[in-house]
This record gives C-alpha cells, structure tokens and sequence, in this order.
C-alpha cells in the first residue's frame, strides 16, 4: 500500500503543498543529505548512523521496516524511518526535516501521518532513542504525538539519553 497524503497550507496568500510518500530509491540521496546534516550539526556520525544512511533499503526496508519521505513542493525535506523490530515493535529512526525548511509545520505532519501509517501496519508500538538537549524541539513533538518516557536502559547510540515508546 502506497502512502501518499498531501497536506495544503496557506501561508502569505501562496499555496504550499506538503506530501508524505514512501521512500524509494530516488529519495536516497536526500535522506542521506538530510539525516547527515542534523547529526553532525550536533554530533558526531555513529557507526549505526553510517549504516543506515549508505544502505537504508538492506537496513531498513529489507526486514519490513518503513520509510516516509516529506515532500514540500515536490522536493525531499523530511525523513521519518521504522525498524521493524518484530512482534508488533517498531523504532522510529532517522526523523528530520532539513534544516532549511524547518517552522513549516513539516516535522508535525510527516511524524503524525507516519505514525498512524505505521499503526494501520500492525504495530502494537513504537520506540525511540533521542538527546534532551540536542533535539529538545522533537522531544516536545514526541510528546505531542502520545509518546510517554521510559527507562533507557541501552543504545546503540552514544547520544541518547532518553528513550520513549507509544504503545496502540
């Protein structure tokens, strides 16, 4: 099932339009670019992060994980990845918005259409690992879109210092 939902905005009496599409292999170069760019604004590329950014289909996609692809006027800006990690779990992975794009409501849309899409999937919930203080604006969308703290115990990741789930 291909998801494709467009989303109109006004702003300044222009029309701009906003679509979350599944990724393909055309978005593989953007997704790159775009995940590349918020982790090393903040950090440093992990070993995981250099996996799932040169092989996002044998990484993701191969063990029936999902990727959505913002598109804002036809253009890649957003990111929003899940690992399947099986018995009804996912871990949304790799969510950004370039940051050239940022404060158009992109970031909002593209993670409450990916979750409800995920969801329709079969997923029971959905976890994540994020940092409190690098990426405190997604933490509050996190909030927003139902996920709760819980204990972090371990990352694959150096940076994270909280984990969250959303349970369906």
């Amino acid at each position: 099932m291909m998801l494709q939902t467009t989303t109109q905005q006004t702003n300044n009496h222009s029309m701009d339009f906003i679509r979350i599409v599944e990724y393909t292999s055309e978005h593989r170069l953007r997704f790159k670019e775009i995940n590349e760019q918020w982790i090393t604004r903040s950090y440093v590329m992990e070993e995981e992060d250099i996996k799932t950014v040169e092989d996002p289909e044998g990484y993701i996609l191969k063990d029936g994980g999902k990727i959505y692809i913002a598109l804002y006027n036809g253009h890649p800006v957003g990111t929003c990845a899940y690992l399947n990690l099986g018995k009804g779990v996912y871990e949304m992975i790799k969510f950004a918005v370039d940051e050239n794009y940022r404060g158009l409501r992109i970031g909002k849309i593209l993670g409450e259409q990916s979750v409800e899409h995920v969801k329709e999937l079969g997923a029971q919930s959905i976890i994540l690992f994020s940092n409190t203080k690098g990426s405190a604006k997604a933490i509050e969308l996190y909030y927003r879109l139902g996920f709760k703290e819980i204990s972090l115990g371990t990352s694959e990741f150096i940076r994270a210092d909280i984990k969250m789930e959303l349970v369906f």
